[in-house]
């Protein structure tokens, strides 16, 4: 998925601030549930949120103002109580940005309490990772 570089994202040097990387990931968790047909809200509305519990970022060159990023994201193994998401960010011209990981934890919305990962989005996760 891509996305430009927005002037309020970046800092006096035009370099995107390091804090916004974690919105594109963001930004990429929900487009990648997106396309297996799962939003957040729906999870939510079956009782199922997503809390961050890691988030790990490594920034190899900077995006500035107006580039053009991709955002790539993929689930690379099956999810428990966890699911780990991992990015990359990209220029137009293919060169790599950033790299980050984040964990997520599957918590029942009523008893805040942790859980295994949902059957109906396992049966979703399934075809991606054979």
């Amino acid at each position: 998925m891509s996305t430009r570089v927005r002037y309020a994202e970046t800092d006096q040097m035009g370099v995107v601030y390091y804090g916004n990387y974690s919105q594109y990931f963001e930004i990429g968790r929900v487009e990648a549930l997106r396309s297996l047909g799962l939003t957040y809200k729906e999870m939510e509305k079956r009782g199922i949120m997503l809390p961050v519990l890691k988030l790990e970022v490594k920034y190899l060159a900077p995006a500035t103002y107006d580039d053009l990023i991709e955002i790539r994201t993929e689930i690379r193994e099956m999810p428990n109580t966890r699911i780990t998401f991992h990015h990359e960010i990209r220029n137009e011209e293919g060169k790599l940005l950033t790299i980050g990981m984040v964990q997520l934890v599957f918590v029942d919305i009523e008893s805040r309490k942790p859980v295994l990962a949902p059957e109906y989005f396992l049966d979703l996760i399934k075809p991606q990772l054979e």
